[in-house]
């Protein structure tokens, strides 16, 4: 009898209760490679959106929505990831795909998710099929490989007046083509051309044939179309084979882990910067160090730029969703096109869409170098020559 009363009081108490509506699951999928050649970009993108989902989550920024990011490992295959974003489609009910990496993986896999009717979001792959021709769903941050090397190409020449003889050496896919054409549009413009260009297949490891054949072709300026360990092995390659030409990397290797790996090989190389410099721990703002140390705490290593950048896109992300009216990724989208990002604690630029126009960023960087073990940031250079 005490029993039965018990559970009479415990079901009008329940009654009684304030009803809480009931949380919203919003799935985010992101294509990364966590294991194959761009895995030293991978990990810390995840770790860096993961980050600032947990925060969302925490703070309740969004009410009624738990956000939730699944990682896939593509292994930096586009096959592998074809399967990865059917995956996160079909089972997975992702809304949206978010950071998706490499420009092999994400022009395989973007003509997929905008079918299937999810946002696909600033994928990293500095291409312009990522924003162009426009479409309601898909939105970019980062732009094109070739906008930033033209001018990259001639700053160094400016600085260089005595080189004559550039080449490239790139990926062999999409991503080095796109390099290359930033490479060839700033040489037409400086009035040289492209004196050889060679090229290396995805995850490869031994450089020395392209190397060899570089020196043969007495090139004294090599733009690379390279990932962060490839750039170091290369350069590695050449140091050792005696040869000391100017070499400048894309954004692609713009990483504090290109000169913790590379040590001597590596001083004197010229690179892009991302729209997020490499957020050193010296002269750090007191909220960046914080910053800094949260990561730190969490994952057990420090961050670099490749998890700011993560953590920056998906803080437009959990902007856009806080101010649609809806979360599916047709109001999302609208959302976006209404946001005017200002800025944040890392330097990113200002961020802006419109509804004729996902392209959220057009600067063209800033050329760096590696000096004394560190990027050193030497001039703005100029926009998109298109």
């Amino acid at each position: 009898m005490r029993a039965r009363l018990f559970a009479v009081i415990a079901l009008l108490a329940l009654a009684m209760a304030p009803v809480r509506a009931a949380e919203r699951v919003l799935t985010v999928g992101a294509l990364l490679d966590l294991s194959g050649p761009a895995a030293l970009l991978g990990v810390p993108v995840k770790n860096g959106m993961e980050m600032r989902f947990a925060e969302a989550n925490a703070r309740g920024e969004l009410p009624g929505i738990t956000l939730r990011l699944l990682v896939e490992d593509t292994g930096y295959d586009p096959k592998r990831a074809i399967l990865a974003a059917r995956k996160l489609t079909e089972r997975d009910g992702a809304i949206a795909f978010l950071s998706n990496l490499g420009t092999p993986v994400v022009l395989a896999t973007m003509p997929e998710i905008l079918r299937r009717g999810r946002l696909h979001l600033f994928p990293f792959s500095p291409h312009e099929a990522t924003y162009a021709p426009l479409h309601p769903l898909k939105f970019q941050i980062y732009a094109p490989y070739r906008s930033y090397m033209d001018p990259a190409v001639r700053a160094v020449l400016r600085r260089h007046p005595q080189v004559r003889r550039v080449c490239t050496l790139v990926q062999d896919d999409e991503f080095g083509e796109e390099v290359s054409a930033g490479v060839r549009a700033g040489l037409e413009r400086a009035g040289l051309s492209l004196t050889q260009e060679t090229r290396h297949a995805r995850g490869a490891t031994d450089f020395t044939g392209q190397i060899a054949r570089l020196r043969e072709a007495g090139c004294e300026l090599v733009a690379l179309g390279t990932l962060v360990r490839e750039t170091v092995a290369l350069l590695r390659t050449a140091s050792e084979m005696g040869w000391k030409p100017l070499f400048l990397t894309s954004a692609s290797a713009y990483s504090d882990q290109t000169h913790a790996l590379g040590g001597a090989a590596v001083e004197g190389l010229y690179g892009v910067t991302n729209p997020i410099r490499i957020p050193y721990r010296e002269g750090a703002s007191p909220e960046l160090l914080a910053w800094l140390d949260a990561y730190r705490a969490r994952y057990g290593a420090e961050a670099n730029v490749w998890s700011a950048m993560g953590y920056v896109a998906a803080e437009l992300l959990v902007l856009a969703i806080a101010t649609a009216t809806e979360p599916t990724p047709e109001a999302i989208a609208q959302a976006l096109e209404r946001l005017d990002y200002p800025g944040d604690l890392f330097g990113s630029p200002r961020y802006r869409f419109s509804p004729t126009d996902h392209l959220g960023q057009r600067t063209g960087g800033e050329l760096t170098r590696i000096e004394h073990g560190r990027w050193v940031s030497l001039e703005r250079l100029d926009g998109p020559s298109e």
